[in-house]
Parts: C-alpha cells; sequence; structure tokens
C-alpha cells in the first residue's frame, strides 16, 4: 500500500488467443471455426499487414510491451484483469458461437507475466470450448497461484468472491458476473449440479438486491469490494439506463468499485457517492490489429486504471489512467496527440456523469468532478 491507501490497477478484457497465442512460444492448434476466418494465423497476418513484420516466436512479455514497466512501478495491493480466453488444449468449439478463443496451456506464462492477482472469467468466451475447457483454465490459474472469481465448478465456486488480503487485515473482494447484453449464453449459468459462470440475466432492481445480498454476507468491515460486471455491446459509447441504475444499487449496498467491461473501447466514468464506476474498460491485448470496421472508436488505443482508494471508507482518492497503443501485436506508452484524443472522447462521453477528464503532460489521464480534481478525499457525485 501507498501510505494508508488501496491501490489497484484495473484492466478490461485480455484476449490471449487466436492471434495471440500463435505468435507466443508454444502455439495451439490453428484452427477456428468462424465463418470467413479458419486459420488463427491469419489474424497475425493482419497485424502485419497493417504495422509490419512480427518475430516468431515472441517472448512471453511480447503482448504486454510496456505496460510492464507500469505495473512494476506501480506495485499495487491487487491487479485484476478480464481474462476473456479459455487456456485449454480442448477442440469442442461451443456451438453456436462466431468467435472462440482459446491460449495453449503451456502459454500461461505470458498470462503471468503481467503478474494479475485476480483474473476475472464471467464472460462470454471462457466457455468456448465447453466445460472442459473451462475445468482447464480453473486448474491452470489455479496452478499458476491467480485468484479467479465468477466462474467454477458449481454455482457455489461460480458466485464465491476472490480474496486478496493486504496489510492492516484488510482484504480485497471481487465478485464477478456477467449479463446476457455481452453475448453470454443463458446455457453457461452455473447450477448446483453444473460448472459455468455467474450469469445475472439482466440488470434489474430484483437482481442488483440479490448481488448486493452477496456482497453484505461476505463483507467486513475495512474490506474493498470490487463488482466486476461484463455487459453491453461491443460499440457505442452510450450507456442504458437500466445499467446505470444497477451500477448505483451496487454502490448503494456496499460496492466500493464498479468494474464494468465487455465495450471494445473505454465507455464513461462515473463517481458516484464517491465511488468509481468505470462502465466499460475497453481492451487491453487483443489480436484485432488490422481489423477494419471500427476505426472512429480507435480501439487501437488501449487503458489502464491505477486507482487509490481511502481504506477507511472505499473512497476514490485518485484515478490515474495511462493510455497505450497496440502496434505489431505489442502495447506502447501513446503518444501525446493519442493522450489528448482520449481526453477529449473520454471528458465528452463521461460529462452527463458529472465527470471531467485532465491530461497530465506525463501522459496520464485524471479524473475530476465538475472541474475538480479527486484529491483528499473523494467528493460525492
Amino acid at each position: 500500500m501507498q501510505g494508508d491507501l488501496i491501490t489497484l490497477c484495473l484492466a478490461g478484457d485480455v484476449m490471449l488467443g487466436r492471434g495471440v497465442d500463435q505468435i507466443l512460444p508454444h502455439p495451439g492448434d490453428p484452427a477456428l471455426a468462424e465463418t470467413y476466418v479458419r486459420d488463427a494465423r491469419s489474424y497475425v497476418e493482419l497485424a502485419e499487414v497493417a504495422n509490419g513484420p512480427l518475430p516468431r516466436p515472441v517472448d512471453f512479455s511480447w503482448p504486454w510491451g510496456d505496460t510492464l514497466r507500469l505495473l512494476d512501478r506501480a506495485a499495487s495491493d491487487a491487479v485484476v484483469l478480464n481474462l476473456e480466453t479459455s487456456v485449454t488444449r480442448s477442440d469442442d468449439f461451443a456451438p453456436g458461437k462466431a468467435i472462440h478463443y482459446r491460449m495453449h496451456p503451456a502459454n500461461l506464462p505470458c498470462l503471468t507475466a503481467a503478474r494479475p492477482d485476480v483474473c476475472v472469467l464471467a464472460n462470454n468466451h471462457i466457455l468456448d470450448f465447453g466445460r472442459r475447457g473451462l475445468a482447464e483454465t480453473l486448474d491452470a490459474l489455479a496452478g499458476a497461484g491467480i485468484a479467479s472469481a465468477g466462474a467454477g465448478h458449481d454455482a457455489d465456486a461460480a458466485r464465491r468472491p476472490a480474496i486478496v488480503p493486504v496489510k492492516g487485515g484488510r482484504r480485497i473482494l471481487v465478485h464477478s458476473f456477467g449479463m446476457p447484453s455481452s453475448g453470454i449464453p443463458s446455457s453457461w449459468a452455473a447450477a448446483v449440479d453444473r460448472s459455468g459462470i455467474d450469469y445475472v440475466a439482466e440488470a434489474s432492481d430484483a437482481a442488483a438486491a440479490a448481488v448486493v445480498t452477496r456482497i453484505r454476507q461476505v463483507k467486513r468491515p475495512g474490506d474493498i469490494v470490487i463488482a466486476s460486471i461484463h455487459w453491453g455491446s461491443n460499440w457505442g459509447y452510450s450507456v442504458p439506463s437500466d445499467q446505470v441504475r444497477f451500477a448505483h444499487a451496487l454502490v448503494d449496498g456496499g460496492a466500493d468499485v464498479v468494474h464494468g467491461h465487455s465495450s471494445h473501447h473505454p465507455r464513461p466514468l462515473e463517481l458516484y457517492r464517491g465511488k468509481l464506476i468505470v462502465y466499460g474498460c475497453g481492451d487491453l491485448v487483443n489480436d484485432y490489429e488490422g481489423i477494419s470496421g471500427y476505426e472512429n472508436y480507435r480501439d487501437d488505443l488501449r487503458l489502464l486504471y491505477s486507482l487509490s482508494l481511502e481504506p477507511r471508507t472505499g473512497g476514490l482518492r485518485e484515478l490515474r489512467i495511462t493510455p497505450f497503443q497496440t502496434r505489431r501485436m505489442r502495447l506502447r506508452k501513446a503518444s501525446a496527440k493519442d493522450c489528448q484524443w482520449l481526453q477529449d472522447r473520454l471528458g465528452r462521453i463521461s460529462r452527463g456523469f458529472g465527470s471531467r477528464i485532465a491530461y497530465d503532460p506525463d501522459g496520464i489521464l485524471t479524473l475530476g468532478v465538475d472541474g475538480s480534481p479527486v484529491q483528499n478525499g473523494a467528493r460525492p457525485a
């Protein structure tokens, strides 16, 4: 911890399968069940056409690029990311899905290179290779000493939060669940006698109340609770009113941070009752480089969110957002011009939530409320 503060690093979707898996030292079977692309190496070729040749194989740290220096320097109490890839040798392609992500288990050191404390798994790709693939993923993460949340061998395990102990006897609790608005099939829901994910069918008041009940059952004084939600469409900046109400209800019920993800680009930020809500973190690692069609969203720009929280209340003291850009399937610090573009875009889409985004010349974006920075105690929205 930095002084008496609790520090977190949050990331959105991390997709280490498909093209990323193919450039690593132990590529798995490249066969795909997609309509137009049947070989995962085609995604590597698209990236090379866009930005130049890639060495193959790359070392395990390659996809993370400059993010590793930031993670080392931050030394956060917990690093939490959404792992949107099965770690498996399974060939059980989930039927009815257009895209499937898997990484060969021998490439797991690529994930551990970033030293995540918690991988949230309640998303629309973690069962891309069936329940056998999920079981292998859970075993791989456990074997690497990485906590997971949001998926398990039964409903109780899927709903159990990941726990990260921190100094002073405090804990960081990470609850993970996913909704159908992100493309999760209802059949993936865990049950008493079936593995799967913690599936929340809708962003309703009743569903929020059920999640709050679970939060209150395990939260102790001094705990920090992260509610990590996979929800919403891949593209677009608007946040449906039911998602806003749902996020607010979680904070009202005891969540200290709402960690939203699914969109391939960032969505608005809100400070509600002094607690941070990220409606969509955007992707961090994937193989989309060279795929055209959504250039206006600048999904080549990726963000890491560094939070400092007041341990007694869980209120946000500071948010620092570091922009990166993907090139040759590797993340590098974004240019000043791109950081300023992000400041403008994030500022415009977050303005309706009372949030202001500032740009520091060292390449960091910060959050303010109604023109004031968040520091020395969070201001309620």
